[in-house]
């Protein structure tokens, strides 16, 4: 488990999850490394940005998924919003963890 509450605990989410992917057997490919570190990076940061200031991420495997459970003090879901195209504020990270993702789910935490 990783816990964070500064942007220098997102890398550590990133080396954690790449360390954990590249440590199972079989190792998934690099592109599944790859995919699952920017997802765990971007919900991480999103967190941070939105959920609190502070997260906790779990990683677990089966034979035929990653996981990557990230948790934050916040009741309110994550949601999306349109992309800022001009202005460089965000909005990209959700959309992108959706597109990457083959199952997101979404559910109070305790105490939410």
């Amino acid at each position: 488990m990783v816990r964070g509450g500064s942007t220098e605990s997102v890398h550590r989410a990133r080396e954690a999850a790449r360390g954990f992917a590249c440590g199972l057997v079989p190792a998934p490919g690099s592109d599944t490394v790859d995919t699952l570190v920017l997802v765990v990076s971007e919900l991480a940061t999103n967190a941070l940005r939105h959920g609190g200031g502070r997260y906790a991420l779990e990683l677990s495997a089966t034979r035929d998924a990653l996981t990557a459970a990230i948790s934050d003090p916040s009741p309110v879901p994550p949601r999306e919003r349109a992309p800022d195209l001009n202005g460089g504020s965000g909005g990209f990270g959700w959309h992108m963890v959706r597109r990457l993702t083959a199952d997101l789910t979404v559910a109070p935490g305790p105490g939410a």
